[in-house]
């Protein structure tokens, strides 16, 4: 049984069809290698010899893209899927929103050639690229965002990109950006009470108040409770002198 194909392949071949590109005619040949890139798809299609196929797609430059970016790192839900490598089902709207369509919407914007002789368009080779365009495209979706000049990786680092600088979205918040901050990021500081650094305080608890929540140990260690035997061990984990050792008491936790 065939898998049903994903939502964002299924809408790709509607697209193509309502445009009168993608025909119900028959696949001819077999394809052996299928290159997938910015405004355009390469492909070799082997029938009684080899013919070159090529698939045309308007592609959106530097600008547009931007502009898609921003507008795609201002949903934070339609990111975090994108960063998962899945396609949000409203990223057609997100695209719509800046006039810029994800899938193509026109004739207008498709190319067909193939090498063969054959006088009708799509021919059966050009048919046999789609079948593989859109396997290819349901399998990663991203295939069509590369169609369109972004690939994955570019896509990706874009957004991270726009995350990692994002102004503040309250305008009384005056923190720095992440960018500008990244060296200390992850400078924890001096540790409480070390180095002139204040110390913590808080309530005074025994440091082996534990061993007395402790329900009974059911065995013995050379005839001694264990709990007793932990006990100097918990005390000096603290800091604490031991019994007859100085001050008794413990650190403050």
């Amino acid at each position: 049984m065939t898998e049903p194909l994903p939502w964002w392949a299924t809408r790709f071949i509607r697209a193509l069809t309502a445009i009168g590109v993608l025909l119900p005619a028959k696949a001819q040949g077999r394809v052996v290698s299928l290159e997938v890139g910015a405004g355009r798809v390469d492909a070799e299609v082997q029938d009684d010899r080899p013919y070159q196929v090529r698939i045309g797609l308007t592609a959106f430059g530097k600008a547009d893209w931007a502009t898609i970016t921003h507008a795609l790192a201002a949903k934070a839900s339609a990111t975090v899927q994108l960063l998962s490598g899945e396609l949000p089902r409203d990223v057609e709207q997100i695209f719509k929103a800046v006039r810029l369509p994800l899938f193509p919407s026109s004739a207008r914007e498709v190319s067909l050639d193939c090498t063969c002789p054959d006088i009708e368009v799509p021919c059966g080779h050009l048919n046999a690229v789609f079948s593989a365009l859109v396997a290819q495209v349901g399998d990663d979706p991203f295939t069509i965002l590369a169609l369109r000049g972004r690939d994955r990786e570019m896509l990706l680092e874009e957004l991270k990109n726009r995350l990692i600088s994002a102004e503040p979205l309250d305008p009384e918040d005056r923190s720095p950006a992440l960018t500008e901050v990244m060296d200390t990021f992850f400078d924890c500081g001096q540790a409480p009470g070390l180095g002139g650094a204040a110390p913590l305080h808080g309530s005074r608890t025994a440091c082996d108040a534990l061993l007395d929540q402790a329900p009974p140990f059911a065995i013995t260690a050379g005839g001694e409770d264990v709990a007793e035997l932990l006990r100097p061990v918990y005390r000096a984990l603290a800091g604490a002198s031991l019994p007859g050792h100085g001050v008794p008491g413990c650190a403050h936790v």
